[in-house]
């Protein structure tokens, strides 16, 4: 695979955090203030502080074990913090639970694919699509034109959502039958339809071979252009999030320990320690 760079400029935000050129007026699609969590008195995640720009492609990452997924399990309030709050386009998120955060704009796929493997390639897409159903119970029930009409809408917009990633020819195959890259990209496509404005990818290339992540690399891009929306991804294959991350946010033992682009996050001495372990002397 070839090694790529982003070569995005990123400007200092006044909460002494960065996000790309393009964003630095417009309001920040993410802001977490000291966000925490405990377990048994065991920190999890301790004083996170991040800013994401309402455009930005940002990656989180780190060790295993060192918070991440904890982390977004926080902002999709699968989680509820123990100290600190998320900010969603400016609106605290404290006491929401996860289906008000995803209509707030928060959209995330898991580590491990939860498709509904029985149902439709399109069905899987519709569920996705269910928080844009404007007909009411009466007009479903009954049929009447209304649902019809709705119901067309709904199959061409899944249908133009499964073309992101040429998926469309697949949209009566049994979801559980594809192939496992097809599944990852199904989950994808499935948190777009919910009509994200940050859209949260948990390993998102685990599984895919090279070819299959360089085509990723160009879609999570991609999506990013045409939705217009913020991508965050946590991943361990290093090419694909130096490639693409603007704005690089590394995790160790529940706490932040750099930020930055890609140039400095990979000539951080500390990032490499946290990786590679320290050197011993002598």
């Amino acid at each position: 695979m070839t090694q790529r760079k982003s070569t995005t400029k990123m400007v200092a935000y006044p909460s002494f955090s960065i996000v790309p050129e393009r964003d630095i007026n417009k309001r920040p699609v993410l802001e977490t203030r000291h966000l925490g969590i405990e377990f048994g008195g065991l920190k999890a995640v301790e004083d996170f502080n991040l800013t994401i720009g309402s455009t930005e492609i940002a990656g989180l990452i780190g060790p295993n074990g060192a918070g991440k997924t904890t982390v977004f399990n926080l902002l999709t309030k699968v989680y509820q913090p123990t100290t600190g709050t998320v900010l969603i386009d400016g609106k605290e998120t404290s006491g929401m639970n996860t289906v008000q955060a995803n209509r707030l704009g928060v959209a995330r796929t898991s580590q491990n694919i939860r498709l509904f493997g029985n149902m439709s390639v399109e069905d899987n897409v519709r569920i996705g699509l269910h928080n844009q159903i404007p007909y009411n119970m009466f007009a479903g029930i009954l049929r009447l034109p209304g649902y019809w009409k709705q119901e067309k809408k709904q199959h061409e917009k899944a249908l133009e959502l499964l073309s992101i990633f040429d998926m469309q020819d697949m949209a009566s195959a049994k979801a559980g039958s594809l192939p496992y890259g097809a599944q990852r990209r199904l989950e994808i496509v499935r948190a777009l339809a919910t009509n994200p404005k940050i859209l949260l990818l948990d390993e998102p290339a685990a599984g895919m071979n090279p070819h299959e992540t360089e085509e990723l690399m160009d879609n999570i891009t991609k999506i990013r252009d045409q939705f217009q929306i913020a991508i965050m991804l946590i991943e361990h294959d290093m090419n694909l999030v130096m490639g693409i991350c603007e704005g690089i946010c590394v995790l160790n033992y529940g706490r932040i320990i750099a930020k930055g682009t890609a140039s400095e996050i990979q000539s951080n001495p500390t990032v490499i320690e946290a990786y590679l372990g320290k050197k011993k002397e002598g």
